[in-house]
């Protein structure tokens, strides 16, 4: 009999368990830390710049810097916008991980710098300053994270909570999605939105590809929907929203064009395309449902009239398995099918109001209106293109996971060998 026989005590059906999940944990943690395509931003809304940082892209990206600051100044578009986009006018400053227009493999950082800071400087220094001079928030906003932030902090009050928490932070993440739509744009992958709906006035039927393509041309954007009708009965939603003092939120839908299948993994839970672009479009501020296809009609539907039948061509164009229809919005097991992704983000009206809402004093307990800045009507047309980089980052990473090289010309011959694989099935 071995030693290690003598001396080792048998286990019972629990014992090392503790041991064994740890063990585990570890290892998924591993894995999600090699995950190809990273990203994180900082900045407050008031402060003087946003920054992004963008871990994973391959190198020889060609990067176009029109490109990305028209993606910031599509951000910036929309009516019932607030008077802080007549100040800010965004650029996509690259301070790393580009050289000569071409990414290099290095972590890229983006620097948005924010214009309003010159009125901020001695309000929101970043040294102890003049307290006199600060201007702290005492009313915290229903619908805002003031109260729960200052709650989780510490905070005697919501000034630093809502400078970060504030959607002028998805100005960094859309520069950055700018960096993914070109990358996605050479696997031939493109990424836009349209609004379907403000208020109470909404489109009915589908929107094309073609007609989504022709609004992102526009050099006035107004509402940034299809439809002129439905356009102008949103234009009248904002306008009542302005004056009775209110605000109108919406509904905007985000559609992936010529995403190969394969992407996402039904595999674990954290691995599904849909859980990871719910996510991703819900942490969006304002955000507060994500639908994928007819997600929600599906749901009071029977099953006949909501799943795709599967076809076959065999010959001709669009050769291999076909669908009639795509209530599934691209995405069927956590796994992209081959068609349109499509996804609509459901947004709450913007909770800083001109005419405010019953809130409590943090320091008398009193009751008081809440607190007003500076704020917008309607932000539904913006808060889809920020989407679409949430949309295109996610599909972006997954393409990197599944495809991914340390350079465009191993990733590009890793996709192409996979594309025969899909023709040759």
């Amino acid at each position: 009999m071995s030693a290690y026989a003598v001396t080792q005590k048998p286990k019972n059906n629990f014992q090392g368990w503790d041991e064994d999940l740890a063990a585990g944990v570890g290892l998924r943690d591993q894995v999600q830390s090699r995950k190809m395509l990273r990203y994180f931003t900082a900045g407050e809304s008031h402060g003087e710049a946003l920054v992004a940082l963008l871990c994973g892209l391959p190198a020889g990206l060609k990067v176009d810097q029109s490109f990305l600051d028209r993606e910031l100044w599509r951000r910036q578009q929309g009516y019932g916008r607030g008077g802080r986009m007549k100040i800010e006018r965004d650029t996509a400053h690259l301070i790393s991980g580009v050289r000569q227009g071409i990414t290099i493999g290095s972590p890229i950082a983006v620097l948005l710098e924010n214009r309003d800071w010159k009125n901020w400087q001695e309000s929101l220094p970043i040294h102890e300053g003049d307290p006199a001079k600060h201007k702290p928030v005492m009313a915290p906003r229903p619908g805002h994270a003031d109260l729960a932030g200052a709650l989780k902090y510490n905070f005697p009050e919501a000034r630093y909570v809502l400078e970060r928490a504030s959607a002028r932070e998805s100005a960094a993440r859309v520069a950055i999605g700018g960096l993914a739509k070109l990358f996605l744009r050479e696997l031939g992958v493109n990424v836009l939105s349209h609004v379907i709906a403000v208020g109470a006035a909404c489109v009915q039927e589908e929107v094309a590809w073609e007609r989504v393509v022709a609004l992102s041309d526009r050099t006035e954007v107004a509402l940034n929907c299809a439809e002129s009708d439905s356009e102008a009965g949103m234009i009248e939603e904002v306008n009542r929203a302005l004056k009775t003092g209110d605000s109108v939120g919406g509904v905007f839908e985000v559609v992936a064009h010529n995403v190969p299948a394969g992407l996402g993994s039904y595999a674990q839970w954290d691995e599904r395309l849909d859980a990871r672009l719910a996510g991703a479009v819900m942490s969006l501020q304002a955000v507060k449902a994500v639908e994928i296809g007819d997600g929600i009609r599906a749901a009071a539907s029977p099953g006949s009239t909501v799943h795709d039948e599967i076809g076959y061509r065999k010959s001709g164009e669009g050769l291999g398995f076909t669908r009639s229809r795509n209530h599934a919005g691209g995405i069927e097991g956590g796994v992209s099918n081959g068609q349109e992704i499509r996804l609509r983000g459901y947004l709450k009206p913007i909770s800083t109001l001109r005419r405010p809402l019953q809130s409590v004093d943090f320091a008398t307990r009193e009751p008081v209106k809440a607190s007003y800045e500076r704020s917008d009507v309607c932000v539904v047309p913006a808060a889809g293109v920020a989407a679409e980089a949430m949309v295109a980052l996610t599909l972006a990473g997954c393409a990197l996971d599944k495809f991914g090289g340390d350079s465009m010309g191993e990733t590009l011959r890793n996709f192409r060998g996979y594309r025969q694989q899909l023709q040759d099935y």
